[in-house]
């Protein structure tokens, strides 16, 4: 291994340079610091544009009370005639005692028509050729067909003891005329009559008529 001469040797001297160029800074700083004290740097002067702002005056608003409602029209009272007002004559009031007056009318007493017709019998009254009799007699109406309208009416039929449809209500409709098709087809239809104990009595029962379009 070759080794370096001492005398050109860098590393050797490399911690006594240090410390000389270190006293060298050190005593430099002193110098400075003892010479020149005062250094400053130059002062910066900041500029500032100073806005102006307007300020407006603003009109004070009054709130002006609504003038009260017109007073209600007088509603004239007619004046009391200074005419003397004529003889007026006052029948007696006295009654005679010894007149003989005829006793009141009987009271009839009425019986309203639905009073008179049975809810629950014990044979309902039957139409003649069924619920398809009645049925053939529904005429549908054209509004109804157009309008694509279905469903079912229920018809409540008063019917006597001669099994004849005195009138007719509508109890649930579902319109487009079709109520008053399902009534007409019951008015026509002929019953056998409702009985109770044996004999022909006056029924009112609701019948369901049915409208449904062929597709």
């Amino acid at each position: 291994m070759v080794r370096k001469n001492p005398d050109v040797d860098l590393k050797l001297k490399y911690n006594r340079i240090f410390e000389i160029a270190l006293i060298i800074s050190l005593a430099l700083m002193i110098v400075a610091f003892k010479f020149f004290p005062d250094i400053k740097g130059p002062k910066a002067v900041l500029q500032t544009t100073q806005e102006v702002v307007d300020v407006e005056d603003i009109d004070v608003t009054k709130q002006e009370n609504r003038p009260p409602p017109p007073p209600r029209p007088m509603i004239p009272i007619e004046a009391p005639s200074d005419e003397a007002l004529e003889d007026v004559t006052i029948q007696s009031s006295e009654v005679d005692l010894t007149r003989e007056v005829a006793p009141p009318p009987p009271r009839r007493e009425e019986t309203s028509e639905e009073e008179s017709y049975f809810i629950a019998v014990e044979e309902l009254p039957e139409p003649i050729g069924g619920i398809a009799g009645i049925q053939a007699l529904v005429v549908y109406p054209e509004i109804a067909r157009r309008a694509g309208v279905e469903g079912t009416v229920y018809v409540e039929a008063f019917v006597d003891e001669n099994g004849n449809v005195t009138r007719t209500e509508i109890k649930k409709g579902i319109g487009a005329g079709c109520d008053e098709a399902g009534a007409s087809a019951v008015s026509k239809t002929k019953f056998k009559p409702g009985k109770q104990r044996g004999k022909p009595v006056r029924v009112r029962m609701s019948i369901p008529i049915r409208f449904r379009l062929q597709k």
